[in-house]
């Protein structure tokens, strides 16, 4: 999650893709992946990723709600993915907190836009929107969870070098 972590802090004058709930509830679930199944307590998710620890119980909650994790009482509980990595897609996770679907929708908002009926940016923002539909629809937590842990394994090594 180091790459999460130590990235600065969004210029406010660029747009993200995400929601910071969004954000957030993506880390957690990462974090979760790279767990091997283990459970964890809220408090230990909002440290590992820097997150406010009302804010990790509120945005973890509303994952247990959708089906994506799963919450452990007694002692050892806490929260564990409820799907396998490998089937939880980028998009499952954060449309809970953001309003995004696989299909692309028309930058302007209008409802009929189609090569046929085009707004004014239609031309432009099909290729975009459909490469960004298709990467939260296809990208799994695995696939995020993997690249995750090969650079921080890249800079573990990069640093012993020193």
């Amino acid at each position: 999650m180091e790459e999460y972590l130590s990235a600065q802090d969004p210029d406010p004058d660029e747009a993200p893709i995400l929601s910071q709930t969004a954000e957030y509830a993506l880390r957690a679930v990462v974090h979760l992946a790279q767990q091997d199944g283990a459970s964890l307590q809220a408090t230990d998710l909002a440290a590992a990723t820097k997150v406010p620890e009302n804010y990790m119980r509120k945005v973890l909650h509303e994952l247990v709600r959708g089906g994506v994790l799963a919450s452990v009482r007694g002692k050892g509980g806490g929260f564990r993915l409820a799907v396998p990595a490998d089937e939880l897609t980028v998009l499952r996770v954060v449309s809970r907190f953001d309003r995004l679907s696989e299909q692309r929708r028309c930058i302007l908002g209008r409802p009929e836009c189609s090569d046929a009926d085009p707004c004014p940016v239609h031309g432009h923002w099909k290729p975009i929107g459909e490469q960004i539909a298709a990467f939260f629809g296809g990208t799994t937590v695995a696939d995020v969870a993997a690249k995750t842990a090969r650079k921080r394994g890249a800079r573990a090594r990069a640093r012993s070098r020193r």
